[in-house]
């Protein structure tokens, strides 16, 4: 109920369309009564007081047009439910893809990319239903029931205390099965989203499914989550089909019950024939709202699922980013471009759901034009660290501080400026060659963007493509090899050219021809910057200035990396290993 008033008020926001959906539906409403009201007259006065149809050309005039106004008046209330629809999912899809932005990688990290995927698409595009038929269906059953009930009671008081009784048992009905639907829509929603995000990582695994010989027993897996969903889709039809039996039934025993006692009373002259006949017309438009109601109910509740998971998303926490700076501590930007040092002082972070700490009372410091070292195992905390250097997520105890200033406090679009990120999945997207290189750095010139794909030893690539740096790459650089994409983006980082680099070890999983090349390029973009550098490898880590090791969320040694071997044997233990 919570996400259906949510829901609606997005709906209030929209007033012309919102507004001209409740017109049409009014003006159609009036115009099902008008059209009874003159057809019962016409036949009354043909076959009861036997006029020659030369004489009705008005009422058959104002028939037709009233006919004529019905389907306009449809046309317009499906037109402006289909742009209210449109305008309200393109608006909530544009806020969904800034509010993940904004909460960042510590956020996503902690998502299925599929499930994100399908929530921000296939969730968003669900809600057509909801705001396109149910919601205008809503306002008609708030307004045509009523209306012809306004009309009948001063005609007949019988007929109109029939439909009165009635007509609640269609929205009785629809409740009491409603709840089992939206029980089991829930079910089925959270099984195709599951599905979705299961298939998802199954594509982006499936060569190394291949490699390991595991695509097998893997495709045992799909057939699971497969047949997880048929299940909960043929449940969710049961149902809707069993409620549709019933409401249908419920609307025609109620329009019998009209038929019965109208026919009785005219064959006793109890009522006239124009009067029984318009009644008798317009009993099934009565019900027929509730029974549309019913049936668009199924329809809306997958909408109504798929909120509830975009809510949450809306919902989510994000870090404040509206602080300013104290009068106390003033600071100079750019911020690494003289001496400067940061220090993380006691920080602790636990990632939401999680128990155990991510990073646990840890304190170091980083100087100016330092090469920096951070190894570990996997979940040791490495890029815990440095996503609370980034900003993406803040300390949930402790502050990191820059000479002596919390950065919680620095502006963070000022902050984020000042560094470079390279990590071992490269951010590429489906646009030209240009379009990804100038994301940094909207203004640089020709010469300027050559010269950066030179310095990471991909131009000469790049000529020999045929639109140049206007060609167009695919979804995740396809077109392009491992190495070529890492390339680009260390092009990319060379453009911005800010002086503090992050690089998480860009070159792992890359064949060891490839990953030679590509030293010599990252030697050049560390010359002259501050660097932290999240290690893999025994080479990156010999030639820090000092190391930081990390174990189970806790610094448990820091110092050159000969000094470490000798006094920290997690490290030598590490270090053992030719890649960690």
């Amino acid at each position: 109920m919570i996400f259906n008033r949510r829901l609606n008020s997005l709906a209030f926001r929209l007033r012309a369309p919102f507004i001209a959906v409740i017109v049409s539906a009014v003006a159609g409403g009036f115009a099902v009564i008008g059209q009874a009201w003159v057809l019962s007259d016409i036949l009354d006065q043909i076959h009861i007081l036997q006029v020659s149809i030369n004489q009705l050309n008005r009422p058959f005039l104002l028939l037709v047009f009233i006919i004529f106004l019905r389907a306009i008046l449809v046309y317009v209330n499906e037109q402006n439910a289909a742009l209210l629809s449109e305008k309200i999912r393109s608006a909530l899809r544009e806020r969904l893809a800034e509010k993940i932005l904004r909460l960042g990688p510590a956020y996503t990290n902690q998502q299925q990319d599929g499930e994100l995927a399908h929530v921000t698409t296939t969730g968003v595009d669900s809600l057509d239903s909801y705001f396109s038929q149910y919601l205008p269906q809503l306002v008609i059953c708030a307004i045509l029931p009523v209306s012809i009930l306004i009309i009948v009671f001063p005609l007949d008081i019988l007929s109109a205390f029939i439909l009165l009784v009635t007509a609640p048992l269609i929205p009785v009905f629809m409740i009491l099965i409603g709840r089992t639907t939206e029980t089991l829509t829930h079910r089925q929603y959270d099984a195709f989203s599951g599905m979705s995000a299961f298939f998802h990582d199954s594509l982006r695994g499936l060569t190394e499914l291949k490699n390991l010989g595991r695509s097998g027993d893997h495709a045992s897996r799909l057939d699971r989550v497969s047949e997880t969903y048929r299940n909960a889709t043929l449940k969710v039809l049961r149902v809707a089909f069993l409620s549709a039996f019933v409401l249908e039934l419920a609307a025609t025993l109620s329009v019998a019950v009209i038929a019965v006692q109208i026919g009785i009373r005219l064959m006793y002259g109890q009522m006239d024939f124009q009067q029984a006949f318009f009644f008798l017309v317009i009993a099934p438009d009565f019900y027929l709202p509730l029974r549309q109601l019913g049936a668009r109910f199924h329809a809306a509740q997958n909408g109504v699922s798929a909120a509830k998971r975009i809510f949450a998303i809306l919902d989510e926490p994000e870090i404040d980013l509206a602080q300013t700076l104290s009068d106390n501590h003033p600071v100079s930007f750019p911020f690494f471009k003289g001496e400067f040092n940061i220090r993380y002082e006691n920080v602790t972070f636990t990632y939401p759901g999680r128990k155990t700490d991510a990073v646990h009372r840890v304190s170091l410091t980083i100087s100016s034009r330092e090469k920096l070292a951070i190894v570990g195992l996997n979940g040791s905390g490495k890029s815990t660290l440095t996503s609370l250097l980034l900003r993406f997520i803040q300390p949930n105890e402790g502050c990191i501080t820059w000479n002596g200033v919390d950065i919680q406090t620095i502006p963070i679009d000022k902050w984020r400026e000042e560094f470079l990120y390279v990590n071992q999945q490269p951010a590429l997207f489906n646009a030209t060659i240009r379009e990804n290189l100038t994301i940094t750095a909207p203004s640089a010139e020709e010469h300027q963007l050559e010269q950066a794909l030179q310095e990471a030893h991909l131009l000469e690539t790049v000529k020999t493509l045929p639109a140049g740096m206007d060609t167009q790459l695919g979804e995740d650089a396809y077109g392009f090899s491992g190495g070529q994409a890492q390339r680009l983006v260390l092009a990319r980082a060379f453009l911005k050219n800010a002086p503090f680099l992050i690089l998480d070890e860009p070159t792992t999983h890359l064949d060891p021809i490839t990953q030679a090349d590509l030293d010599s390029s990252i030697s050049r973009l560390q010359q002259g910057r501050t660097c932290v550098l999240i290690a893999h490898r025994r080479r990156t880590a010999q030639e820090a200035d000092r190391v930081f090791m990390m174990d189970h969320g806790h610094l448990v040694g820091s110092g050159h990396h000969m000094e470490l071997l000798d006094t920290c044997p997690s490290y030598a233990n590490l270090f053992s290993r030719e890649v960690f």
